[in-house]
């Protein structure tokens, strides 16, 4: 009842839309924010309050704008694609210019980005928000996999969402395989959701004895807070998943329905499972864009900033937000969240030439791990792995409430106060229920 309560009156806002209206293939401003994604979005929504609309623009190539953590239940057949999706100019603030583009180049030393387009857009202050690519092409077979109907699907791609709820009907024996790459990736825990709630509906279908399910992830641990893996170790061993550690995907054959895996401890070993159903998380990088980029990247192609503050640690008026940063938390919208408040008080103190502000980021992540088709935990932990929880209760244990909460009240919030620029991340809330006891 209180989600159901909370969701409606966040529903009452409207949001502002934005278009470009500029046709010169020049443009300056005070603050370019490269994507328009979550944290992007969200950032400009907090600048446009205190900036004029010609002081802040926002490169941005994309028509719609996606809610992606609605992906793994989309996967389930639980929600539709039209649920996730927004179009862009519904998200972007009113206050701001939208260049309907990409990045193809940037010069930090003269204070420029170049377009796809050709354009040329000159700041004073550069906010980098353009998260990670998929990469789909980096294993051989898999592109034409998923471009055909085959028993290969992804939740990763609005593109291939829907289809794994197609694959997922039709599984009715064999092998059901899940991925987890060998690079870094947006929403760690999405390859375990979408294995979860395969063999939920293959239980609640009573399809569950005719079918193997298997979950290789090339990390040495099933996931990398304690707290939360001996959870799921044991949600495993309880509904017969079978977790293989350090285990990469390198070759996809749909024809004959076969996937090739190598053992990342010994590379010479490879084996070839024959599946029913093979859900593929691709390798993700940062656009190529900004990663042949040496002055503003690291030596994995990351923006390199301070991570307590996101600002880049060479360009004093460059910061990075969201996936694109060097920073080492999981790359989560949460996350984001938890980073545009303290992107926005340093870049606001920098535009003034105050003194830093004493605000810093932790390395917030979260990750709602839906484990079944009504139940999830809710993982929320710090730059050390080490449990940051909001809730005063245990969040290492399958619940309805949290499950709720992932499926109806999160895109709610995401929608009318995050990309607005109120939501903040639940620090605030998270001293309020702990009454401000040992707490970040």
């Amino acid at each position: 009842m209180m989600f159901r309560n909370v969701q409606k009156i966040l529903g009452q806002g409207k949001r502002h839309f934005s278009v470009t209206t500029i046709k010169n293939d020049k443009f300056s401003c005070k603050l370019l924010v490269v994507g328009g994604g979550a944290g992007g979005c969200a950032t400009a929504a907090k600048f446009s309050k205190v900036l004029n609309k010609n002081d802040l623009i926002v490169l941005e190539p994309s028509e719609y704008h996606y809610y992606q953590p609605l992906f793994t239940l989309v996967g389930a057949g639980i929600k539709n694609l039209e649920d996730s999706r927004r179009k862009e100019k519904d998200v972007l603030p009113k206050n701001c210019t939208w260049v309907k583009d990409k990045a193809a180049e940037y010069d930090p030393e003269k204070n420029r980005v170049y377009t796809e387009k050709g354009h040329t857009i000159e700041y004073d202050y550069l906010l980098v928000a353009v998260g990670l690519e998929l990469r789909y092409d980096k294993i051989p077979g898999l592109l034409e996999a998923l471009e055909t109907p085959t028993n290969v699907c992804s939740v990763y791609s609005p593109k291939y969402a829907s289809h794994t709820y197609e694959v997922l009907k039709k599984l009715s024996s064999g092998h059901a395989v899940f991925t987890f790459p060998n690079t870094t990736l947006k929403c760690p825990g999405a390859p375990q959701k979408i294995c979860y709630l395969t063999e939920h509906y293959l239980r609640k279908h009573n399809r569950r004895n005719n079918v193997q399910v298997t979950y290789n992830t090339t990390l040495p641990v099933i996931f990398g807070v304690k707290a939360y893996a001996d959870v799921l170790w044991k949600i495993c061993q309880e509904r017969d998943i079978n977790v293989n550690v350090r285990t990469s995907l390198v070759k996809v054959d749909a024809e004959k329905n076969e996937a090739v895996f190598e053992n990342l401890d010994n590379p010479e070993e490879k084996k070839t499972v024959q599946f029913s159903m093979l859900h593929v998380t691709p390798p993700m990088a940062s656009p190529e864009s900004l990663s042949k980029n040496k002055q503003l990247t690291n030596a994995l192609g990351f923006v390199d900033v301070d991570k307590h503050n996101l600002q880049h640690v060479r360009y004093k008026n460059v910061f990075a937000i969201g996936d694109c940063g060097s920073t080492t938390n999981a790359k989560t919208a949460a996350a984001a969240a938890a980073q545009t408040n303290v992107v926005y008080q340093h870049l606001s103190a920098v535009m003034k030439g105050a003194p830093a502000p004493q605000i810093a980021y932790d390395g917030y992540g979260s990750c709602p791990l839906v484990t079944g088709g009504n139940k999830a935990i809710l993982a929320e932990f710090d730059y050390d792995f080490v449990p940051l929880e909001t809730f005063p209760f245990n969040q290492a244990k399958e619940m309805y409430s949290i499950y709720y909460l992932k499926k109806n009240f999160m895109p709610s919030l995401y929608w009318h106060l995050m990309l607005n620029g109120y939501w903040n991340g639940p620090g605030l809330f998270r001293k309020i229920m702990h009454f401000g006891l040992n707490k970040k």
